[in-house]
This record gives structure tokens, sequence and C-alpha cells, in this order.
């Protein structure tokens, strides 16, 4: 499993027994399987080809394989979509999403005591936090313990990266910061307080709109800080 594409091909082959044995074991619809394949099979392939362009180092690295081991923890929420949602459902993913959680403290981690930071890494990382968040906040409305305002929260950051297509500035780097960090862990704690099967709505629908609130002012004090350094480029430019 050196390489991205070996790391891709293992987790899918582990992923299509898990997802078959859940399906049987949970008494999930026949889909199941088919779900969780098709959303890892996407992200490996974004994965893989990403890696080739943007990793320098020909192995993927034991960090970015913990990561990649989150991204298919995330396909087995993906294919929980459309499933029936009943209180054991709802402890599955709130399960799962724990083992992401938990996970996203070790990738880091291991990065740092390996030496293997890397641009791809940090982004790669984020990227699953985000997916995360959307999935999460998905879940939630299927629920039904939130509106459908509650996808703002997993939505907010490919609008961001959207308006970075059109704003160029907005695309351009962040300095690293414990404030995004520990505003990304607080927006999924928020979420799977929502998806526990012991919070009640309203309870639920303060807890998603509390992480929404933290994330759009992380967003806030990213843009503007962006747009002060745009103008200062700028004025030094002039």
């Amino acid at each position: 499993m050196s390489t991205p594409a070996a790391s891709v091909l293992f987790l899918f082959a582990t992923l299509a027994c898990a997802s078959i044995l859940a399906a049987d074991r949970f008494q999930l619809g026949a889909a199941y399987p088919v779900k969780v394949l098709v959303g890892f099979a996407f992200i490996g392939a974004v994965v893989i080809v990403l890696a080739r362009r943007r990793l320098a180092a020909p192995s993927f690295g034991a960090a970015n394989r913990i990561t990649l081991d989150r991204a298919a923890l995330t396909a087995l929420l993906i294919g929980l979509f459309g499933e029936r949602a009943t209180p054991g459902l709802a402890w599955i993913a709130l399960a799962v999403a724990i083992a992401v959680l938990i996970l996203d403290g070790v990738d880091g981690a291991v990065a740092r005591r390996r030496g293997q930071e890397s641009r791809f890494g940090a982004r790669f990382d984020m990227e699953i936090d985000a997916l995360l968040i959307l999935v999460l906040a998905g879940l939630t409305l299927q629920f039904a313990k939130a509106g459908v305002w509650v996808l703002a929260g997993g939505l907010l950051r490919y609008a961001f990266v959207a308006a970075g297509a059109v704003l160029p500035w907005l695309a351009a780097p962040l300095p690293p910061s414990r404030r995004r960090q520990a505003v990304c862990v607080v927006q999924v704690v928020s979420l799977l307080v929502c998806l526990a099967p012991f919070t009640l709505t309203p309870w639920s629908a303060i807890a998603a709109a509390l992480g929404i609130a933290a994330l759009i002012w992380s967003f806030t004090v990213d843009v503007v800080w962006l747009a002060r350094n745009r103008r200062r480029s700028v004025q030094c430019k002039s």
C-alpha cells in the first residue's frame, strides 16, 4: 500500500466486504454497498489524480493513509443516505462519525512525528473534514433533527472554494490557524450532538445553529484577512 492507487484499491476491497456485512447485520437496503462503493470510488479517483500531480514523494505515507481511512469511514456514512431513519441507524452513524473524528487527530500527529507534513496532506485532511461535515449535515436533515438550512454548514466550504474561482484573492493561501481547526471540531461535534438519538428537537436544531454560527465566524475572519492582505499587496505594487 505504498502508493495512492494501491491504498485506494485495498480500501475499496475492504469496504466492499464491510458494507455487505453491515447491510446484512443492520438490515440496511440492498443498495447500501453500492452507495458506499460509488462514494469511495469518487473520493479515491480524486485522491489518485491529485496525489500524482501534487505529492512530491512516490510513497503515499502513513499519515495520508490514515486520512484515506477517514475517507473510507465517511463513505460508510454516505451509504446511509436514503436508508430508513431509525434510532439504531442514528447510533451507527454516530459511532462511525466519532471514529472519523478521532482519526482526525491521529493523521496530523503521525505526519509531524514522521516528518511527512506536506501541502497535499494538509489539503487532503481539510477536504475530508469538509466532506464529513456535509455528510453529517445531510444525515441530520434525513433524521429530521433540523431544517434544510443545516446543509449551509456543509456547503459553506464549497461556496468559499467556488468564490475563489471567481475572485482569485479568495484562493490565496491562508496561514495555519488553531482557530480554524478548533471550529472544525466544534462544527462536527455539534452535528454529532444533533444525530444522537437522545437529542430531541428543538435542542438538536439549536446545536446545529451554534455550529454553523461558529463556522460562519471562522470563514468571516479568513475572508477579512484575505481582503486586507490583498489591499496590502496592491499598495506595495503601486
